[in-house]
């Protein structure tokens, strides 16, 4: 079967169409090299670089979310009780938690601005590393960045209740740091990927990899509960650590940055690998920054990146503050159902990335199509079910089924938009990824911000606004990356149609 929009047309003139060479033969590319050599899934270097990765994002997620768990037993309740906000339109849903648990780790009066500096501090270190990640990735390969990017993370971690002890200024300091490791990390994995995944196993192999962001989270939430609950949030910090540093030590020692130089790769995997990014990677040395910062795809996915995060960041930060202050339920009181949104997030990114490479490869859709539809799928069910849950009144079992779906929803963009750097430029992915991050990075530090600014009595209405706001955004980018986005190669991308990096 052949899909009718496989030979869409550019609209631009640059590029021919929207196929590689693989593409043309793309039953017989997915599963075997040039010289009909087998390159099985199993125990291969490429899968297991995958799985490695995997529990690199879910450790790095861990190390982020764990502080806004935690931060609950390190404020001094007192303190925080004259900045509540709570509206009164909806009847009380449950009755007030029982504290029964550990309170024997130390107490800050952090009011509530500090406890957003706190917060928000990550940001500022976050947004600063990611092209100089991309560009250093590029260049040098991505295997030390992205370790140490992740092992520093996990050593400030470490450090945690110190700072916490010399003052918020010590504390906000530490998480920019954070912040800065873990900016390099996302740029450093599209680079490595760009040596070392197939072009029509990209979905498969980028979704393993990036959706153990999405298990760190369903994962470290309540387990950062348990930890609090048993012990003291000290702990929650060290145990963490201690993990990431665990990883760093794997990552190490079995990771390479390209297949050539892989100590256990098997030969016909390295053909295979290597003859089918052949055509695909740049042989030019320099950076083509002009023809790059003019490609109206790359502003495609800069658009489309800047409006799934505004959404993201709105359901992450916001619907729980909306639930719990206006629907007056608290969806922390069951860590379940606090993780069921991102897991099953992970869930949809796992299959939706077999998917993606299935209709390319076997029912021979082309790359734009797929792209595309997986984009306005991720990012337009997401708005329609955020609006839904400013509409529903006081509701708050459909804010929970609402928040799940939308949430759910959002892992068909792991294999539309996200790795639509691959597509267009496989050699400065990793770049292309540093600069879109840059921009989707701005709804997390200044989305919340506006959120409030709108909801100074905490009405239904007034959320009903922010939410409005928040998923019109979302069908902005989708309609914007429909439009403008590539599946081929760009013509600045690649300088030697015959050559691939050595």
């Amino acid at each position: 079967m052949k899909s009718p929009v496989s030979d869409l047309a550019p609209s631009d003139g640059e590029e021919g169409s929207d196929r590689t060479p693989l593409l043309q033969r793309a039953p017989r590319a997915e599963t075997a090299s040039e010289d009909g050599f087998q390159a099985p899934v199993c125990c291969s270097a490429r899968y297991n670089l995958a799985f490695l990765s995997f529990f690199g994002f879910f450790v790095l997620y861990s190390l982020r979310v764990n502080l806004s768990v935690a931060l609950v037993d390190m404020v001094d309740s007192n303190t925080t009780a004259k900045d509540n906000r709570t509206s009164y339109e909806c009847a009380e849903h449950s009755a007030p938690i029982k504290v029964l648990h550990n309170q024997t780790g130390k107490k800050y009066r952090w009011d509530a601005e500090t406890q957003g500096w706190i917060l928000g501090s990550f940001f500022y270190g976050y947004i600063i590393t990611q092209i100089p990640g991309g560009y250093v990735a590029s260049r040098s390969g991505g295997k030390l960045l992205l370790g140490f990017g992740i092992f520093a993370t996990a050593i400030f971690t470490l450090f945690t209740p110190l700072a916490a002890d010399f003052g918020v200024g010590a504390l906000v300091a530490l998480r920019a740091l954070e912040g800065l490791g873990e900016g390099v990390t996302y740029p450093a994995m599209h680079a490595m990927w760009s040596s070392w995944a197939p072009p029509l196993e990209r979905s498969k192999l980028l979704s393993i990899s990036y959706a153990g962001a999405q298990l760190g989270t369903v994962v470290s939430l309540p387990l950062s509960g348990v930890i609090c609950y048993y012990m003291n949030w000290t702990y929650v910090f060290y145990f963490f650590g201690i993990v990431g540093i665990i990883w760093f030590i794997l990552w190490i020692c079995l990771v390479s940055d390209t297949p050539e130089t892989h100590k256990t790769i098997t030969p016909h995997e390295k053909e295979y690998i290597l003859s089918s990014l052949k055509n695909q990677l740049s042989s030019q040395k320099s950076v083509p920054w002009i023809p790059m910062l003019k490609s109206l795809p790359l502003w495609a996915i800069v658009v489309a990146h800047f409006s799934y995060n505004w959404t993201f960041y709105t359901l992450l930060t916001l619907l729980p503050t909306y639930m719990k202050e206006v629907l007056r339920f608290n969806i922390q009181e069951n860590g379940f159902l606090s993780a069921v949104p991102y897991l099953g997030c992970w869930l949809c990114m796992i299959l939706s990335g077999q998917a993606a490479d299935n209709l390319r490869a076997r029912w021979n859709f082309s790359t734009l199509w797929v792209r595309r539809v997986f984009s306005l799928i991720g990012m337009i069910g997401p708005a329609i079910f955020l609006v839904a849950a400013g509409f529903i009144g006081c509701d708050y079992s459909l804010a929970v089924a609402f928040l799940t779906i939308s949430t759910t929803l959002g892992g068909f963009c792991s294999s539309g938009f996200s790795i639509n750097h691959l597509d267009i430029a496989p050699s400065y992915a990793g770049i292309l990824l540093g600069i879109t991050n840059t921009f989707a990075t701005i709804p997390g530090m200044i989305g919340p911000i506006i959120a409030r600014s709108l909801t100074p009595e905490n009405t239904i209405g007034e959320w009903q606004t922010v939410f409005c706001i928040a998923a019109a955004i979302n069908v902005f980018g989708a309609i914007f990356f429909t439009l403008f986005a590539k599946g081929e190669v760009q013509n600045w991308a690649i300088s030697d149609h015959q050559g691939h990096r050595n």
